[in-house]
């Protein structure tokens, strides 16, 4: 067996230590985010200009564009945003415990900071968590949200950055769209007017407050 695949088989005996496996539902999520935040194992399947990561046994790529991926599972649709911008100028956005929220956490590891939030829309769970200069948005229901969470922080923990790839496509401006620095920490928690991203796509096809959409039908 070689290295690859001993790494493989110990990060797959991480998250099943994590989940407990059938008894993932009660897993609290803050030793999930322990769990994954604080491992040592670096495996990676997916590779970016400039990044790389692993995508959990399950969960596969839809759609890639620039910083943003689209993973897909076999009942879920996940949102990565890359904040490049702010992981050259390791830039750490504060961010505020949202009391109203189904469920806020703070996460830190280091020089490493962001938080997990979940909120409650129209019977399905948002989960939204920033972590490691990235940020992934997830609608899911209620059920599975530690084995979410569980995928989602995986997902986070394991992205790497290449500092030189990096620095040279800022150096020759293909990062200059993003002068505008995107401030993925914002939320209603502390201050911000701008809305996650899901919401505005939820609202956008779901005008109705009772009936939520089958997001992977929409195109």
């Amino acid at each position: 067996m070689n290295k690859a695949r001993i790494k493989i088989c110990i990060l797959l005996i991480m998250i099943l230590a994590i989940t407990g496996c059938v008894n993932i539902q009660k897993t609290n999520y803050e030793i999930i985010i322990n769990e994954t935040v604080n491992s040592r194992v670096h495996v990676y399947n997916t590779y970016r200009n400039g990044y790389k990561l692993y995508l959990p046994h399950g969960l596969y790529v839809d759609d890639s564009n620039e910083y943003n991926e689209i993973i897909r599972s076999s009942k879920y649709k996940y949102y990565l945003y890359i904040d490049v911008t702010s992981y050259l100028s390791k830039k750490n956005n504060s961010y505020s415990i949202d009391e109203d929220s189904y469920y806020s956490i703070l996460i830190n590891s280091g020089d490493k900071k962001g938080y997990l939030e979940i909120n409650e829309k129209n019977n399905k769970y948002l989960v939204e968590i920033v972590y490691n200069y990235a940020k992934i948005e997830v609608m899911v229901d209620k059920k599975d949200i530690n084995e979410e969470v569980t995928n989602a922080m995986v997902v986070l923990t394991s992205v790497h950055y290449n500092d030189s790839v990096l620095k040279n496509l800022a150096d020759e401006t293909t990062l200059n769209y993003k002068d505008e620095n995107v401030d993925i920490f914002k939320s209603k928690s502390n201050g911000g007017s701008e809305k996650s991203n899901f919401l505005e796509y939820v609202e956008e096809y779901d005008p109705t407050e009772d009936e939520l959409p089958d997001y992977d039908l929409i195109k």
